[in-house]
């Protein structure tokens, strides 16, 4: 299959690389059908992030389509439509007990793209697949579903569920990144009055969203 590979900083390749495989009966093998870049990649691309060797495939965002599971895999079977989350949890260790997955110490955690090959590929293996996919509801395109991902969840949980947001607050969100816009978004959704960003002109003319506070007040024209 062909995917792209880290081989040193500032060094990535499209490379064609083996198929995986199930390693573990609680692993899946799922079809990449649309995979997102995060901020992470680019900082293990200058190679600021030592833990990543040389040959891991990057990237931890993915929906797809199951074409393989493991003897103990359960919640899904070959042929599922699947968000594969950018984290994986074991679901058994007390962290993930109280979903703190990301602490996960059953050998979970940020390990795709990170410790194993990720999802900037035509296939990955998807560790504890029972607790580290989705089922992708049909109506929801893949270039929305692709975003729930990561780049959602990380809005809610640490802007919303951390920042403790509640109906009546007014938020401010600096920064008009895809996490910045999911923040927002995941705030109207839990207040009667969710404020608005500071909206950075990206290009001329250029227009904030719905409710938002364009700084500079002006965005230049042409």
């Amino acid at each position: 299959m062909r995917a792209l590979v880290y081989h040193g900083p500032g060094q990535i390749s499209w490379d064609t690389v083996a198929d995986p495989a199930i390693e573990e009966p609680t692993d899946a093998v799922v079809r990449v059908d649309a995979t997102t870049l995060c901020g992470t990649d680019l900082h293990i691309r200058r190679g600021e992030l030592p833990e990543v060797k040389p040959g891991t495939v990057l990237s931890h965002e993915a929906v797809g389509e199951v074409a393989e599971v493991g003897r103990e895999v359960h919640s899904t079977t070959v042929g599922d439509q699947v968000i594969v989350s950018s984290i994986s949890a074991c679901g058994r260790c007390q962290f993930c007990r109280d979903s703190m997955f990301g602490q996960c110490h059953g050998g979970g955690g940020w390990i795709l793209g990170n410790l194993i090959n990720g999802t900037q590929a035509e296939f990955v293996r998807v560790p504890f697949a029972d607790y580290s996919t989705r089922r992708r509801p049909g109506t929801l395109a893949l270039e929305d579903a692709v975003l729930l991902a990561e780049v959602l969840p990380t809005a809610y949980e640490v802007g919303v569920r951390n920042g403790h947001v509640g109906p009546g607050d007014t938020v401010v969100v600096v920064g008009a990144g895809p996490v910045g816009l999911a923040a927002v978004m995941t705030a109207r959704g839990s207040t009667r009055h969710a404020g608005s960003s500071l909206w950075t002109c990206p290009t001329p003319g250029s227009k904030p969203p719905p409710g938002w506070v364009p700084t500079p007040p002006n965005c230049p024209d042409g």
